[in-house]
């Protein structure tokens, strides 16, 4: 008898953020001109909720998460429906940010041996075996961010420093931390993850070795008094 795994709605966000980047980050680097134009457009919905710009609702297509799952999951309430949206408006638009003028993909899946999660990111940015106190900073603040709008722009500070870099990210692992993110309970376990990813990461010359990182280091770095 075959188990079929039914998607999260955490996982549905994360699925449809990816679905929607690979064809545009695909053709925007063989300079399709429809892509070109697309990331041109996402690009001025940065740091503004989704409600706010109607020009992206035909380009960010949500529609997915708000049909019936075809694999027996639940619809999406109208509350997980709304974080959905943003997470997905947020991600897109960074993203656009991110890819610009890059000759290379800035969205990658996170792996093991390539980690793409925001804490490592950031940690890539550093010499290694060093902290940088201000890009460290940079992480702490947006997991401490009051809002999603707040975050959104904290998270662009940083994806400029990536771009500069040519460091890309998983955008679609981040849209679904922005989803939790935004849940009651949410915003530890994504702060949790940040500073894990940050800690865990091993440069090349390092041998690629992915260490445990403690979750207790992750928390109270990525909470301390620097956020404000």
């Amino acid at each position: 008898m075959t188990t079929v795994t039914v998607p999260t709605s955490t996982q549905r966000v994360g699925q449809l953020t990816g679905e929607i980047i690979h064809p545009l980050q695909r053709d925007y680097l063989v300079d399709q001109s429809y892509a070109v134009a697309a990331l041109a457009r996402l690009r001025r919905g940065a740091g503004k909720e989704f409600s706010q710009v109607p020009d992206l609702w035909g380009l960010i297509d949500t529609g997915a998460l708000h049909d019936q799952p075809k694999d027996g999951g639940r619809p999406l309430s109208e509350d997980e429906l709304t974080r959905a949206e943003d997470a997905v408006h947020v991600v897109l638009t960074l993203w656009a940010l991110h890819q610009q003028s890059r000759g290379t993909a800035m969205h990658r899946p996170d792996r093991r041996y390539a980690p793409g999660g925001l804490g490592a990111a950031v940690r890539r940015l550093m010499p290694s075996g060093e902290i940088t106190e201000p890009v460290r900073k940079r992480l702490v603040r947006a997991g401490n961010a009051p809002d999603l709008p707040a975050l959104a722009q904290r998270l662009r500070d940083i994806v400029v420093l990536l771009r500069g870099a040519d460091i890309p990210l998983d955008y679609a692992l981040l849209a679904e931390q922005l989803y939790r993110w935004q849940e009651p309970a949410g915003r530890d376990a994504v702060r949790r993850a940040w500073g894990r990813s940050f800690h865990s990461y091993r440069a090349p010359q390092d041998n690629g070795a992915v260490a445990p990182a403690s979750s207790d280091h992750d928390t109270t770095d990525l909470t301390d008094k620097d956020a404000s």
